[in-house]
């Protein structure tokens, strides 16, 4: 997993300085552009073959050209997303930052956790991933860290339900 030490720490966060960023693994980007490709690659090809096929003139192969576009948009949106996932673990909480138009920082406390799992589909497995749930108190919580090798998320989930349990002890 990669440490961001270099890069400045997101604006407004308090102690952020307690530790280092922890990168998520870069096979969640190979693993979404895999999906980009398997969805719109298709579309691609289809849009820009099917209407010389069909005798329309040779230059409606530009049909496909909003498709392959998007997939080119797409490819460098994933990525910047990629890169805007980090989270740091402090002495009293644990904070998330994500997001390249709205920027998130999550703050959750580890009294406040109840419950925290981690789970990996079939494609999360084949890449060797794993995602961190945290649920809080708070209904609307949304406290999560995706591409996360399993076992940093197993051991990332022991400590935080031992903080949880050590934190929540004295409530």
């Amino acid at each position: 997993m990669d440490t961001v030490a270099e890069e400045p720490q997101p604006s407004g966060e308090p102690g952020a300085q307690a530790g280092e960023w922890q990168r998520i693994q870069r096979g969640l980007l190979t693993m979404r552009r895999l999906l980009l490709v398997v969805w719109l690659g298709p579309l691609t090809v289809l849009a820009a073959a099917l209407p010389p096929l069909l005798g329309a003139p040779g230059w409606t192969v530009v049909a496909g050209l909003p498709w392959l576009l998007l997939v080119v948009w797409g490819w460098w949106v994933l990525q910047r997303h990629y890169r805007s996932w980090r989270y740091l673990e402090r002495a009293d909480d644990l904070l998330i930052h994500r997001g390249v138009l709205w920027k998130q920082l999550t703050v959750v406390p580890y009294g406040r956790m109840q419950l925290v799992e981690v789970t990996s589909g079939p494609l999360e497995r084949k890449f060797n991933l794993a995602r961190l749930q945290l649920h809080t108190a708070a209904a609307a919580s949304d406290a999560a860290i995706p591409g996360l090798d399993p076992r940093e998320a197993e051991r990332l989930r022991d400590r935080l339900t031992e903080l949880g349990e050590a934190r929540s002890a004295g409530l």
